[in-house]
């Protein structure tokens, strides 16, 4: 069983892209300090930051922990919005429904979801419209993965 090390809990809100890249920020300098790997810690800035502007962009709001233990960097990000209908169609490359306003902001490129899963080692969706969507990420310290 793995021992948890460290564990943490972001809020954020829908909308504030002001705040957006925040919480991946805290979490760089944190692993920074613990001396982990910098291509772990590249990995998991990814995931969260990617995850920080599809909350902003789409969401009410959520809460993104995050947990370091002996083993593995993990992630869990718990929104409350409006869930994705095709979660097939979200996770292809290139495929957006980012509004032009967000798009004029250099947001919508449609790599989030496909970004979060490729620096994963192991990455599960789940989405209800109309309530929200739960992402769950894992990077494995070793190459046990």
């Amino acid at each position: 069983m793995a021992e948890l090390l460290l564990t943490s809990s972001y809020q954020i809100a829908g909308r504030d892209f002001d705040k957006g890249g925040e919480i991946s920020t805290e979490v760089k300098v944190l692993l920074q300090k613990l001396e982990i790997d910098p291509r772990l810690i590249r990995r998991a800035v990814v995931v969260i930051f990617e995850a920080e502007m599809n909350i902003v962009m789409y969401a009410d709001e959520a809460t993104i922990t995050f947990e370091l233990t002996d083993e593995d960097i993990g992630i869990v990000i718990d929104d409350r919005g409006p869930g994705i209908p095709d979660l097939e169609l979200a996770m292809q490359e290139g495929w957006s429904t980012a509004t032009d306003e967000m798009r004029e902001m250099g947001f919508g490129l449609g790599m989030g979801l496909p970004n979060i899963k490729r620096n994963s080692d192991v990455f599960d969706i789940r989405s209800t419209v109309g309530e929200g969507t739960v992402v769950t990420s894992r990077i494995f310290l070793d190459d046990h993965g």
